[in-house]
């Protein structure tokens, strides 16, 4: 797991975020290298991954910060954190804790493989999204 008593301020020196203020965040399963999602960060969620040891992103269609789990309980504990070599990407290594990372109900947001000429869902369903976000109707 990160240390928590890391200096964010420190740690942020060797970041570039865009124009727009964020950093493209790639998420992969710590144990098993399986990317999760990719998602963005502003300084504040970048800050308070560092402080809490669990992902907060920004949602640019939402505009505000938001924890990973906060609806649906299923939290992203984060174990390993990296920097691109031009310092403008931040990969995440995490212990996923619940059975998906991807809103659809999926493992992983990235299942469907380009086959033929479209995209086949490989993957199976981890949960069922219409229970888990049933109070917000997503």
């Amino acid at each position: 797991m990160i240390n928590r008593k890391m200096s964010p301020e420190k740690l942020m020196k060797g970041v570039k975020f865009g124009a727009d203020g964020l950093i493209p965040a790639i998420v992969q399963d710590g144990l098993r290298g399986r990317v999760l999602m990719v998602a963005y960060m502003n300084r504040r969620a970048l800050a308070l991954t560092i402080r809490t040891g669990k992902a907060h992103f920004y949602s640019r269609s939402r505009r505000r910060i938001w924890m990973k789990g906060e609806e649906s309980g299923h939290v992203q504990v984060v174990r390993e954190m990296r920097i691109d070599c031009d310092g403008d990407a931040v990969l995440l290594a995490v212990t996923q804790r619940g059975p998906g990372a991807c809103h659809t109900g999926h493992r992983s947001c990235f299942f469907r493989r380009a086959r033929g000429v479209g995209w086949k869902v490989v993957d199976r369903l981890a949960f069922d999204p219409d229970r888990v976000y049933r109070r917000k109707g997503k």
